[in-house]
């Protein structure tokens, strides 16, 4: 599975979905602390949506504000939010976030860890492996050419990519308002993948046009993941909350 910017990965297409219909049981049930990891281009402000589900769940929920400037930054900060929790953490990444919290989720507090439409790097690999080399026909995120070691999308195009079902107001927001994403971000390889010792899930959104959900589930099939698929865009934990905060629960509660 490899990338190279600005092209995405495209993977054998495996079949991997399961789908969990019953509704998730309360904080108290299960753990009750979850920390939720932002990708590149966006900050933590896109969780608002899954944040209001949990808290009204009874979770615990923080949102870690990665600089997105290297990997090892990334994950010191989001281990800085995992040592403030009082006990069991599910630790949830979306996009770049993936890499984040395969690094950080080896941490004693991490019960489990969930991608939202993410990468799960293995040993030794990073963004930048994971998407090099496209085949023809994969989707080719507008992503622009380095300044300065960070990158951007082409704000017209942003919300094509990466924001297809959000409304267009919102959509645009996000475009104007990207964070830069660091070239070391990319590169930063993972030592000891999370999912190797810890339960994983992951939400594949069918209708992702930066990483192509072929690529999402062989990663999840790999990371031996619990799968649920929801239609939606790369942006499907703010286009559709509702699904992103169930497969939170699951996992905060063991459910497969």
């Amino acid at each position: 599975m490899n990338i190279k910017i600005p092209g995405l990965v495209a993977a054998t297409a495996m079949v991997v979905a399961s789908t969990v219909n019953a509704a998730a049981p309360k904080a108290e049930e299960g753990a009750k602390n979850v920390v939720l990891v932002h990708g590149g281009f966006v900050d933590g402000s896109g969780w608002q949506g899954v944040y209001k589900i949990l808290k009204k769940d009874g979770y615990n929920v923080s949102i870690v504000q990665n600089p997105t400037t290297s990997l090892a930054d990334d994950v010191a900060v989001t281990k800085r939010a995992i040592a403030q929790q009082d006990g069991p953490v599910v630790l949830v990444g979306h996009s770049y976030g993936g890499a984040v919290i395969t690094e950080a989720g080896t941490d004693p507090k991490v019960q489990s860890v969930v991608y939202i439409a993410a990468f799960a790097p293995d040993k030794g690999e990073s963004v930048q492996t994971l998407i090099a080399n496209p085949p023809p026909g994969a989707p080719q995120p507008p992503i622009l050419p380095p300044q300065d070691g960070f990158l951007f999308l082409d704000r017209a195009k942003f919300a094509a990519s990466f924001a297809g079902d959000v409304p267009a107001d919102e959509a645009r927001f996000m475009a104007d308002s990207q964070v830069p994403w660091g070239v070391k971000a990319l590169s930063g390889e993972v030592t000891v993948p999370a999912w190797k010792s810890k339960p994983s899930w992951y939400l594949v959104a069918t209708e992702d046009h930066m990483i192509p959900p072929p690529a999402q589930r062989t990663m999840a099939k790999r990371a031996g993941a619990t799968v649920v698929e929801v239609p939606g865009s790369h942006a499907i934990y703010v286009s559709k909350p509702q699904a992103v905060a169930k497969i939170i629960e699951q996992a905060a509660h063991g459910k497969k």
